[in-house]
C-alpha cells in the first residue's frame, strides 16, 4: 500500500492505494480524525488538485513514485514530505540517534526506494504490506528537532524539484549538438568505426609512438607503447601524461579528450536522452551519502561538459538564467564555525583575496590551495606547508575540521550544520583498529590501521562541509521554487520560468525573455534565504555569478 498525507490547516490527509483505488483519510498528528472516502485512480489528480487549493503538506513515501504521475495530468503540488528520503536521515543523524524511529530494528523503510513505475501502473505496482506510512510519518515527527525539521522540509522539496525538471526536460538541440560533434570529431561514422578527425589524430600518435597497430583505446596496450618508447609511465592519466615532454604526447592528450567526448555524450547519447527537444535529467535526490545528488540513467545529469553545453538552446523568446554560488564551500566553512574573520574575508566578494588581504598568505592562488587543504586534510605540498598561518589566522574555522577529522579517525560520527550524520567505517576497519590496539599487534597492521584511520578523518573533516553546502543548494532551490512559482501565478509550469537543471552549487533556469531580470533578483534573494536559514544572522555572502544566455555555452 502507497500512502501519502496532506495538511489542511492543522488537519492532514491520508491518500492510501490498494486494488480498488485510493482512500482519502483525514487525520490530525497523532491520529485518525475523519470519515475514509474512497475514489477511482483516475479520480485522483482531481481530488489532489482540489485539495491542493488549502495549500496542503503532501506526506508520501516516495516522491518519485506519486509526483511523476501527477505532473503528468497537469497538477503541481506546493510542498510535501519524502518518507524514505527522511527516514534515512532520521535513521542515521546523531541529533535523532535515542529516538524511536533510529533504535528500531531494520525495515523495509531502511530499503531503497523502488524504480519509478510508468504513471499508468502507479497504483498496480506492489508496494511492501509491512510499509505503515501514517505510523512511519508519526515516527519522523516525534525525532524531528528543529534542525532536521527543515533538513527533511529541504530534501523533500528537492524531491519535487528533481521530478519537475525530469518533466519539463532542458532544451536541447540535437541539430547544434550534431554539429558541435562534426567540428570536433569529424562526421558521424558507421558502426564500429572512428570518426575521421579521431582518426587523424589516432595516425599521429602511432606515427609518434612507432606502434602502427596501437589501439590507445587500451590502457595495457598504450601504456606498454609508450615504455618501448622509452618513456617512464604508470598509467594514462591525463594528468601524469602532461608531466612527460615528449611529441606523443599532445596527439595522446586530444585522443583521450575527443573520446571522452564520443564515448560520454557522443550520437548514441544524443540518440538516447534527447527527445522532443528535451534532455530530460533522471536525479536522484540524497544519492550520495553527504546529502549531494547523484543521477541515473545514461543521461549523466551531473556531468555535461562545456563542450556540449552550446547544444542547451533556449526556445525562440526564451531564455537561460545560469546562476553559479561562487566559492561555496569555504564560505560554509566559515558559517559553520562562525569565525568572524573568514566571514569578513569573503564579504567583499572574493574570499580568497579577503584572505590574502590579512597577510596570511601571499597570492590568491595560496588562498586557495590552503582552503583545498583545511577542507580535504592536505598535510604535504604547498597546501600542508599553508595550514598553520591559516589556522592562526581563522582559528576557529581550522578548529572545527580538525574535530571532524579526529572523531572520524575514531570512527565516530560527524554532522552537518542541518544534522545528517555520516556513515560509520566499515567493519573491517573496525576489525583493524582493534587488531592494531592490542599488545600483539605488529608494526605493519598498526601503520595500516593509521593510515586507514587518517583515510576516514579526511573523509570526516570534508564530510562536514559538503554536506553543509548541499543542505545550502537545497535551501537555495526550495526558496528559488517557490518564488518562481509566485511569478508564474496561475500558469504551468513549462508555461513560465522554470527551473531545468542543477549542478551542485549550479542552477538553471529557463524562461520567457521578459521575466530574466525577475528570475535573476529570485535567484539572488534565494541564495541569501538559503544563507539565513543555515546560519541566522551571520553577515555571511553567498554571491552568485550570474548569466541571462541564449545558449548554456555562452554561460562560461
Amino acid at each position: 500500500m502507497s500512502v501519502a498525507t496532506g495538511r489542511l490547516g492543522c488537519v492532514y490527509v491520508v491518500l492510501a492505494s490498494d486494488s480498488e483505488g485510493v482512500v482519502i483519510t483525514p487525520c490530525d498528528e497523532r491520529t485518525v480524525s475523519g470519515v475514509p472516502e474512497r475514489v477511482s485512480r483516475a479520480e485522483l489528480p482531481a481530488a489532489v488538485a482540489r485539495l491542493e487549493r488549502s495549500r496542503p503538506r503532501w506526506v508520501w513515501d516516495d516522491t518519485s513514485r506519486w509526483y511523476p504521475s501527477l505532473l503528468a495530468r497537469g497538477v503541481r503540488v506546493e510542498r510535501c514530505v519524502d518518507l524514505r528520503l527522511c527516514h534515512a536521515i532520521l535513521r542515521n543523524s546523531p541529533l535523532s540517534a535515542s529516538s524511536a524511529l533510529a533504535t528500531a530494528e531494520v525495515n523495509p523503510w531502511d530499503s531503497p526506494a523502488a524504480d519509478v513505475p510508468a504513471e499508468d501502473t502507479l497504483f498496480e505496482v506492489g508496494v511492501d504490506a509491512a510499509l505503515d506510512p501514517v505510523a512511519e510519518f508519526f515516527l519522523q515527527r516525534q525525532a524531528a528537532s528543529p534542525k532536521l525539521a527543515l533538513l527533511l522540509s529541504a530534501e523533500s522539496a528537492g524531491a519535487l524539484v528533481a521530478a519537475e525538471m525530469m518533466f519539463a526536460g532542458l532544451p536541447w538541440r540535437a541539430d547544434v549538438h550534431d554539429a558541435l560533434l562534426v567540428r570536433t570529431l569529424g562526421p558521424r561514422p558507421v558502426p564500429g568505426s572512428r570518426p575521421a578527425i579521431m582518426e587523424h589524430v589516432l595516425t599521429e600518435v602511432r606515427s609518434a609512438a612507432r606502434a602502427p597497430d596501437l589501439n590507445p583505446d587500451s590502457p595495457g596496450e598504450l601504456v606498454k607503447a609508450l615504455r618501448r618508447a622509452g618513456l617512464t609511465v604508470e598509467s594514462t592519466r591525463s594528468w601524469e601524461l602532461k608531466k612527460i615532454d615528449h611529441p606523443v604526447i599532445p596527439p595522446i592528450l586530444r585522443y583521450k579528450k575527443m573520446a571522452r567526448l564520443l564515448s560520454a555524450n557522443g550520437w548514441n547519447w544524443l540518440d538516447a536522452n534527447v527527445r522532443g527537444g528535451r534532455f530530460h535529467p533522471e536525479y536522484v535526490p540524497g544519492g550520495v551519502v553527504t546529502g549531494r545528488w547523484a543521477s541515473k540513467g545514461g543521461g549523466g545529469a551531473l556531468q555535461l561538459p562545456k563542450q556540449i553545453r552550446g547544444a542547451v538552446v533556449a526556445d525562440a523568446g526564451w531564455k537561460l538564467v545560469v546562476a553559479d554560488a561562487s566559492q561555496l564551500e569555504p564560505r560554509i566553512l566559515a558559517g559553520m564555525s562562525a569565525d568572524r574573520g573568514m566571514v569578513e574575508a569573503g564579504s567583499a566578494g572574493d574570499l580568497y583575496a579577503g584572505i590574502v588581504s590579512t597577510g596570511a598568505v601571499h597570492t590568491r592562488e595560496q588562498a586557495k590551495s590552503a582552503m583545498l587543504g583545511a577542507m580535504y586534510g592536505a598535510t604535504s605540498g604547498e597546501s600542508g606547508r599553508l595550514m598553520p598561518a591559516l589556522a592562526r589566522t581563522y582559528p576557529q574555522a581550522i578548529a572545527l575540521v580538525e574535530a571532524a577529522a579526529r572523531a572520524g579517525e575514531r570512527g565516530e560520527k560527524v554532522a552537518t550544520r542541518l544534522g545528517r550524520g555520516s556513515p560509520l567505517p566499515s567493519a573491517r576497519w573496525r576489525d583493524l583498529q582493534t587488531q592494531a590496539a592490542s599488545d600483539e599487534s605488529r608494526e605493519g597492521i598498526s601503520a595500516a590501521a593509521r593510515s586507514e584511520a587518517r583515510t576516514w578523518g579526511r573523509f570526516t573533516r570534508n564530510f562536514i562541509v559538503q554536506g553543509t553546502a548541499a543542505e545550502w543548494a537545497l535551501c537555495w532551490m526550495a526558496s528559488l521554487r517557490k518564488a518562481l512559482h509566485l511569478l508564474a501565478g496561475d500558469l504551468w509550469i513549462t508555461e513560465s520560468a522554470h527551473l531545468v537543471f542543477f549542478m551542485h552549487d549550479e542552477l538553471v533556469v529557463h524562461c520567457p525573455a521578459e521575466q530574466a531580470e525577475a528570475v535573476e533578483g529570485a535567484m539572488r534573494q534565494a541564495a541569501a534565504d538559503a544563507g539565513r536559514l543555515l546560519f541566522g544572522r551571520l553577515p555571511l555572502e553567498f554571491p552568485l555569478t550570474v548569466a541571462i544566455v541564449d545558449d548554456y555555452g555562452q554561460a562560461k
